[in-house]
C-alpha cells in the first residue's frame, strides 16, 4: 500500500515563499493544501498558480496541514513556527531561526516536546559542491570565506550578519568538531542603519581559526570558502558550484619539494531548494535525519549575535571617538 502524500503548505509567499510553494507542487510525494500571505492579491496569484487554496491567516491552517514552510518575515518566524509546532506539524523555517536566542530554545523545546521535525532553512548546506566535500577527509587549521552580494532593499529587515554571514557560520560551525573558544569583529554600516559590511574572527578550542567577511554592499557576487587542513587544502566556490581539491603527495626524489596532487570538480545545474524540501520530507517520514536542525540553526544564531554585539560595541567606540574628536575641534 502506497504512502499517502504528506499535506503540506507554505507561509509567505514572497520572493522565496513562492520557490517553497513551486516544489511541494512538483514533489509527487507532497500535496500543497494552501499557500498564507497577508497579502490577498499574492495568495490568490500562487494559490491559482499551484492550484491550493489561499489563506490569509495561518492560523486557518492549524491541525489542517502536517508539514510547512514557514518563509514570512524574520521577526514572525518564533510566533508563526509555535503556532504549528504545538498541534504536532512538523516546520521548515526560513533562516535565521529566529530574532533571539531565547525564541530558538523555546521553539527547540516545544519540537521536542511534540516529537515534530524543526528544520531551518540554511540552503547553502545542501549546494553540491559542499554536499561533494563532505565526503573527503576533513581536519580544518583554517578557514576563509567571503560572501559578497550587491545592496539588495527587500534584505534590510536584519543585518549583513544574519542575512548573508550565518550561512557561512552554519557552516564552519558544521566543519570544525571543537567549541568556539573567542570572536573578534568589526563593520561598518554604509547604506542602512544597520551593520552592512563585517568581518569575523572565529578561534576553535582545536586550534583552528576562521576568518569570515560579508558584505551587501559589493559591486560584486562570490560565495567562496577555502579550507587549508594538514597536507590538503579545498576550495569551495558556491555560486558557480565548483570544488577544487589540493592534497600534498610524496617529495620529489630530485627537488625534495612535496609533489602537489589537484582536482577540479564542476557540478552542473542543481536545485538546492529542491534538495532541502526532499530532504525534510525525507526526515518528516523518517527516513533520515534532519540535516539542519533546529539545536544547529540556534548555534549559529548564537555566533552570529555574538559578531552582531561586538560589531555594535565597536562602532559605538568610534562614534563616541569621533565626537570627542569634534568637541575638541571646536
Amino acid at each position: 500500500m502506497s504512502t499517502p502524500p504528506l499535506r503540506c503548505a507554505v507561509v509567505g509567499v514572497g520572493h522565496l515563499g513562492k520557490w517553497h510553494a513551486a516544489k511541494y507542487a512538483q514533489l509527487p510525494d507532497t500535496e500543497l493544501v494552501a499557500v498564507v500571505d497577508s497579502n490577498a492579491a499574492t495568495a490568490r496569484e500562487i494559490a491559482a498558480k499551484y492550484g491550493c487554496e489561499p489563506v490569509l491567516d495561518h492560523r486557518a491552517l492549524l491541525g489542517r496541514v502536517e508539514a510547512v514552510s514557514i518563509a514570512a518575515p524574520t521577526t514572525l518566524h518564533y510566533a508563526i513556527a509555535r503556532d504549528f509546532l504545538d498541534v504536532g506539524c512538523h516546520v521548515l523555517l526560513e533562516k535565521p531561526i529566529t530574532t533571539t536566542i531565547e525564541e530558538a530554545q523555546a521553539l527547540n523545546q516545544l519540537a521536542e516536546e511534540r516529537g515534530v521535525v524543526l528544520q531551518v532553512g540554511h540552503l547553502e548546506r545542501f549546494n553540491v559542491a559542499l554536499r561533494r566535500l563532505l565526503e573527503e577527509p576533513l581536519q580544518p587549521r583554517f578557514i576563509e570565506s567571503h560572501r559578497l552580494a550587491p545592496f539588495k532593499p527587500r534584505a534590510t529587515d536584519v543585518s549583513v550578519v544574519l542575512d548573508l554571514m550565518i550561512h557561512d557560520i552554519d557552516i564552519i560551525l558544521d566543519l570544525v568538531k571543537a567549541p568556539l573558544t573567542e570572536i573578534r569583529a568589526s563593520g561598518a554600516r554604509i547604506l542602512t542603519n544597520d551593520i552592512d559590511i563585517v568581518n569575523a574572527r572565529l578561534e576553535f578550542a582545536d586550534g583552528c581559526v576562521a576568518n569570515v567577511t560579508s558584505s551587501r554592499v559589493s559591486t560584486k557576487s562570490e560565495r567562496r570558502m577555502r579550507i587549508f587542513q594538514p597536507h590538503g587544502y579545498a576550495a569551495v566556490d558556491f555560486q558557480n558550484r565548483i570544488l577544487a581539491l589540493y592534497h600534498m603527495g610524496d617529495d620529489d626524489p630530485e627537488t625534495g619539494v612535496p609533489e602537489i596532487h589537484s582536482e577540479e570538480l564542476m557540478f552542473g545545474d542543481s536545485d538546492a531548494l529542491l534538495t532541502e524540501i526532499q530532504a525534510f520530507v525525507a526526515a518528516v517520514r523518517g527516513e533520515q535525519p534532519v540535516i539542519v536542525d533546529g539545536h544547529a540553526a540556534q548555534r549559529a544564531l548564537e555566533t552570529a549575535t555574538r559578531i552582531t554585539d561586538l560589531v555594535h560595541a565597536n562602532l559605538n567606540i568610534m562614534t563616541r571617538a569621533a565626537g570627542k574628536t569634534a568637541a575638541g575641534e571646536n
